[in-house]
């Protein structure tokens, strides 16, 4: 499945790379690959209606029947964070992978400091000019704090994410699920709470408001009233966005260098023990999360009852998920076979331009001056798009990586990082 690794963007030089590192890379291959088109459909409502909607079917401007009330709660329970957690926890493998190449050429932070901020500057042409969504920008500034623990031995990477990722748990829960108690809740109702209960009001007027302000921009404005009203009305959203998720990208990352290191996305050590872990983290994760949609969906899908769940109440059970994911797939990626896991590889070895490629797309395909179907789309319909995304990302990557040797934009990433033009198209009489 691998003919020549160096396609993987996260590894300078992978052809002197020893069997248990490439072994190590096809489970990250085959996971990113996973991870980065069920990230468009943890997306697509928020590419394509309000930004409210992407937690609230009320956000809708198609409305939200009942079929599509239960696509949500699967939505919930399959995706929603989980895909993004895989992300950040492969891109915590990925900064650890990185560095032990570096080391092992004697190069020291410098580079990974340099790459996490081209990174950054990715993400602010993605966030202004293409798609408000992005996570490039908290991943280069939470990148900078993870790379303080590089030398931390894989115990106490470990330990230190799952405690962190706990008390950021809990500061969700102290936030977010606050203003559910108050604005759904008897507590919310008691004499004193007036002014609780007026702030919570305010924070959600306010987003509906923002959502209404940008419906002309979406349904009518052209390219620069879009860029525009980023500019203007939401700079400030990327300093919310990192001191909100830090406190769960960090944490994740951190678990994914551990991940790496202990050698889980092989089948290094115990397997048996490793998959019994997996089964049972994903299971439990699954069942509690599945238990929360459910309440949700039970209590008519509230405006704070549905982002508390999305954003506070889900964390942990999220967690148990997303390393039951890791677990499972860090074996099952070295031994699957066939075209789907052979398609899904080439995606994810060139997850960094398919990622960047889906916002570009569903810009085409949503924004009034091009596709213009913004808001036109019922949430079964917005799924077709998904669909149309996966279909394009899996069709272009493998036989782009059969004649190149990286994707556009991890070549252009990686020249940048090392100053330097690296050849691109593979020679065909060296490389079959």
């Amino acid at each position: 499945m691998h003919e020549n690794d160096e396609a993987t963007p996260d590894l300078p030089e992978q052809a002197a790379a020893p069997a248990t590192s490439k072994e190590r890379i096809a489970s990250l291959d085959l996971i990113r690959g996973i991870a980065v088109l069920g990230i468009l459909a943890a997306n697509i409502v928020a590419f394509g209606q309000p930004w409210s909607a992407y937690s609230w079917p009320g956000g809708f401007l198609t409305g939200h029947d009942t079929i599509s009330d239960w696509l949500w709660v699967v939505q919930f329970v399959l995706i929603d964070g989980k895909m993004r957690g895989l992300f950040t926890l492969l891109f915590g493998a990925g900064m650890a992978l990185f560095m032990e190449r570096a080391w092992s050429r004697g190069e020291g932070r410098s580079l990974q400091a340099r790459r996490l901020a081209i990174l950054l500057v990715f993400g602010l042409i993605h966030f202004f000019f293409i798609w408000r969504g992005d996570i490039l920008v908290l991943y280069s500034i939470a990148g900078f704090g993870t790379m303080l623990f590089l030398r931390k031995a894989p115990g106490k990477l470990l330990t230190l994410g799952l405690l962190g990722y706990a008390v950021g748990a809990v500061f969700y829960a102290l936030s977010l699920g606050s203003a559910y108690v108050i604005a759904d809740t008897q507590f919310g109702q008691a004499e004193g709470m007036e002014e609780a209960r007026s702030s919570i009001a305010d924070a959600k007027q306010a987003t509906l408001e923002d959502d209404r302000t940008e419906i002309p921009i979406m349904t009518e404005g052209s390219y620069a009233d879009y860029v525009s009203h980023n500019l203007a009305d939401h700079a400030g959203d990327l300093l919310d966005v990192v001191f909100f998720f830090v406190f769960e990208t960090v944490p994740l990352m951190l678990i994914g260098m551990a991940f790496y290191r202990y050698g889980w996305f092989s089948t290094a050590g115990d397997v048996g023990r490793r998959k019994a872990w997996g089964w049972a983290l994903l299971i439990t994760g699954t069942g509690l999360t599945l238990a929360l949609a459910l309440w949700v969906k039970a209590a008519g899908f509230t405006y704070w009852g549905a982002m508390s769940a999305m954003s506070a109440f889900s964390l942990l059970p999220r967690l148990s998920m997303i390393l039951g994911m890791a677990l499972l797939l860090g074996l099952f990626g070295n031994s699957a076979s066939g075209w789907l896991v052979e398609r899904l590889s080439a995606a994810g070895r060139v997850a960094f331009t398919n990622y960047l490629g889906t916002s570009v797309l569903m810009m085409l395909i949503f924004h009034p001056w091009a596709g213009g179907l913004w808001g036109e789309l019922t949430r079964p319909e917005l799924y077709l798009v998904v669909a149309l995304g996966w279909a394009i990302m899996l069709a272009w990557s493998k036989p782009w990586l059969a004649r190149y040797r990286y994707g556009p934009l991890e070549w252009l990433w990686r020249c940048l990082t090392y100053g330097r033009l690296f050849p691109l198209k593979r020679d065909s009489q060296r490389e079959p």
